[in-house]
């Protein structure tokens, strides 16, 4: 029972980390600019492929004869993943600012939620590129440390969710360091707070902007690939993710950065405990939490500021 549980916390851990990375990705854009990306979970999908992509275009360069569709364990091996996460994380803030421009600016300072239907708009796009490029088939992405179970005090433990565990936790604490130690990030805790009295101060508030929506889409597209091992590369993939990951960051507060880290954990957890009793009832139970939460804290276990009605 002492492993099963223990099993299920490390599992938890590990998923509530990808939440907590999505969850924060959330955040950043919505502390910045009042906005959000709906179309996020199109972005998870699409760093996964964007992922296994790079590493066939490594290994094919260096003369191995592979399969998409079935990449063998050697891909990931040595620098080749860490690379194909460099390459993922560059291209998606290359795609942020990109969405930031062609779907969120347009409506900027303009009544109604328009922004709402063009990053949606954005994330079908995507979506259909994706598929027209790769098809609607998932992939296996091998883990960098390998698929074998790793035996802990008689709990088994994937290398992979151990691995997104340690990324998701260094990012987290490495963007909380640019947030409130760097001119960046109280820049773009100031455009947060008042806009227009950030520019008075000579902060240049559309910088701010653009750089808070290519951060969140390279968490996107890196989640994404962090993900891919264990549940396969699939441009379907993102979908229920961001979703939990939004709820995460809802439950926590969603414009408090460190309380949508611990709303994506806590998901994580409570889905990994519930799985345990009974996975049918997982998401009923989740959900129904959730509404409970919101139903006593409406702006989240940690948030302060008034969300607006929709």
């Amino acid at each position: 029972m002492t492993s099963t549980l223990l099993q299920a916390l490390v599992s938890g851990l590990a998923i509530g980390g990808v939440y907590a990375l999505i969850a924060l990705s959330f955040s950043i854009t919505f502390t910045t600019t009042n906005s959000l990306n709906f179309g996020q979970g199109e972005f998870v999908g699409i760093g996964a492929f964007l992922g296994v992509t790079v590493l066939y275009v490594i290994a094919t360069t260096a003369g191995e004869a592979i399969s998409f569709s079935s990449l063998p364990p050697s891909t990931s091996n040595g620098l080749t993943y860490p690379v194909a996460a460099v390459v993922v994380t560059l291209l998606f803030g290359v795609l942020g600012i990109l969405l930031f421009v062609l779907a969120v600016r347009p409506f900027a300072g303009k009544t109604g939620m328009n922004w709402v239907m063009s990053t949606i708009g954005f994330g079908i796009i995507l979506q259909s590129i994706g598929l027209a490029i790769w098809g609607p088939a998932p992939v296996n992405l091998p883990s960098p440390l390998g698929d074998d179970v790793i035996r802990i005090a008689g709990t088994g433990v994937r290398p992979q969710e151990i691995l997104i565990l340690v990324v998701a936790l260094a990012l987290m604490a490495g963007l909380d360091l640019l947030m409130h130690r760097t001119r960046v990030g109280k820049g773009m805790r100031a455009v947060a707070a008042n806009p227009q009295a950030a520019a008075l101060m000579g902060i240049d508030v559309s910088s701010m902007m653009i750089g808070a929506f290519a951060l969140s889409a390279a968490l996107a597209g890196l989640a994404g690939l962090l993900a891919a091992p264990i549940a396969s590369a699939s441009l379907f993939l993102g979908l229920g993710i961001a979703l939990k990951a939004f709820s995460g960051a809802i439950v926590g507060g969603l414009d408090n950065p460190r309380g949508c880290i611990l709303g994506g954990f806590m998901l994580g957890l409570l889905e990994s405990g519930v799985a345990l009793w009974n996975a049918q009832w997982r998401e009923i139970v989740i959900f129904v939490l959730i509404i409970l939460v919101l139903a006593v804290k409406p702006n989240g276990l940690f948030g302060a500021q008034s969300l607006d009605k929709v």
